[in-house]
């Protein structure tokens, strides 16, 4: 096997294990907190009850976590989409790059809380509510980063494609793009973690569509009112994870379409 290979695969697999053991130790200080203080499980359930209570209702923390992840899902694809035209469209223009720049910038201002109702009254209940609240959350870091690597392009390499003829649509396809990738990269790693954020936000007020079935927003709401806080702990460790999921997603996809030919995610052996 490629030395290279080999070292990757050590690197990769030390950093797991120091995870692992990150987690474990995180586990056993939370247990002793509880024991050494003598805290109430109602307040604060162990790591122990936490798992029970979200193994007993697997069947359920699972439907939830798959409506929650569609709708992030939804919402982050959608803010990809739309903020990546939107970045074209001002690296082409610096005139709407001038005017309306600073406006997608302020949607990282808006009180997503306060909207959040009229999004549920133009929307109505379930994924779509919930998909448009983790857009909104999504779409400003995507324009930002993207716009911001279109336009950091030298203007050498612009002269050389001009020196060559090159049209604007070939200038923008065949060398601000690809130079912007990691910039877009950068934005997507972002907006992955607050996609779950805002499909949560979303869910606590857009509810379900159907009742007793919704996302972990949902969930949370029901385990709150029921005041079952072991599984209240075990839904809010299920959306971490789905975060985590997220973000890594990624970074894979990062590095599938980067290592080959960008510093910022090629593999070396130097660590």
């Amino acid at each position: 096997m490629n030395p290279a290979v080999n070292a990757n695969i050590r690197r990769q697999g030390t950093t797991l294990l120091t995870a692992i053991g990150i987690f474990a130790a995180l586990l056993l200080l939370w247990t002793a907190v509880i024991h050494l203080f003598a805290i109430q499980p109602y307040m604060l359930p162990t790591p122990i009850r936490v798992a029970s209570a979200g193994w007993a209702r697997l069947p359920s923390l699972l439907t939830s976590l798959v409506i929650t992840a569609a709708a992030a899902t939804l919402g982050l694809l959608a803010s990809i989409v739309v903020g990546l035209l939107v970045a074209l469209l001002f690296a082409q223009s610096t005139w709407l790059r001038r005017m309306f720049y600073p406006y997608t910038i302020l949607l990282q201002t808006v009180p997503i809380i306060a909207i959040a109702p009229l999004i549920l009254m133009w929307a109505g209940p379930g994924i779509a509510s919930v998909a448009l609240v983790a857009f909104i959350i999504c779409l400003a870091p995507i324009i930002a980063n993207t716009t911001q690597g279109l336009i950091s392009v030298e203007q050498n390499l612009i002269d050389l494609f001009l020196m060559n003829k090159a049209s604007q649509a070939q200038i923008l396809l065949k060398l601000r793009l690809p130079h912007a990738l990691p910039s877009l990269f950068t934005g997507i790693r972002i907006a992955s973690g607050i996609a779950v954020i805002g499909a949560i936000t979303g869910e606590l007020f857009a509810g379900s569509a159907r009742v007793g079935v919704g996302g972990i927003g949902y969930a949370i709401q029901y385990a709150n009112a029921q005041m079952e806080t072991d599984y209240l702990f075990a839904l809010v460790a299920a959306a971490t994870a789905l975060g985590f999921s997220f973000f890594f997603a990624v970074m894979f996809l990062e590095w599938l379409f980067l290592h080959r030919w960008h510093e910022s995610a090629r593999t070396t052996t130097e660590d």
